[in-house]
């Protein structure tokens, strides 16, 4: 149920955004709102943005691929999925890294807690599954070293902390939700995302648009 839900979602974004970036004809002209109705509506998305917000459904989904690591390095370890010492550093890196670039520090966290959570949604999905087959679980042999799944972390970390800074006027527009549900759709479907990545990148994507 939550897969047809989700996918409803996302088609019915991808109609309404087609309609958003082909935009109407013929008579379709007469019915436009007159400027001063215009000028009232939220910010107009600036060209180009659909390929900046593409581009942040992207590196959510590359940081997600990352999760099947962290679950597999932490199953059967005493390391829990909840980790709030390592959230918080992240967090505080990622603030630093928006100052940095010019870019609003708190956007940027906000953001990155819907990461944070979307990796958890991940994590979890895999150890249920795991627990209840234990013959698909990681060997000790096969437990990735966490250390280095991080620095991958990382590496994306800072490219989404770029895509952020650099798309700004394209998350304050009227149609950044939209253009985001298609953004997604479009990476679910390069990618062959599975239920849990799909419900985890949905999750990850909702507080990129601003208000």
């Amino acid at each position: 149920m939550r897969l047809s839900s989700s996918a409803g979602r996302l088609f019915t974004a991808g109609v309404v955004c087609a309609a958003l970036l082909g935009g109407g004809s013929g008579g379709a002209v007469a019915a436009a709102p007159a400027p001063a109705q215009r000028s009232a509506a939220a910010p107009v998305a600036p060209a180009g943005s659909y390929a900046r917000l593409h581009t942040l459904a992207d590196l959510a989904a590359q940081r997600l691929a990352t999760a099947d690591l962290v679950a597999a390095a932490k199953y059967g370890t005493d390391s829990p999925v909840d980790d709030p010492a390592r959230e918080q550093q992240v967090l505080d890196d990622v603030a630093r890294q928006a100052r940095e670039l010019g870019a609003d520090p708190a956007a940027t966290v906000r953001i990155f807690r819907d990461q944070i959570e979307a990796n958890k949604v991940v994590q979890r999905a895999l150890h249920r599954r795991w627990d209840a087959d234990p013959s698909q679980a990681p060997t000790p042999e096969e437990r990735p070293d966490l250390a280095e799944v991080r620095e991958e972390i990382n590496r994306v970390n800072e490219e989404l902390v770029r895509g952020i800074a650099d798309s700004p006027s394209a998350r304050a527009a009227v149609s950044c939700r939209g253009l985001v549900t298609l953004g997604a759709l479009h990476v679910r479907h390069e990618r062959q995302l599975d239920l849990p990545h799909t419900v985890a990148l949905e999750r990850a994507l909702r507080s990129v648009c601003a208000g």
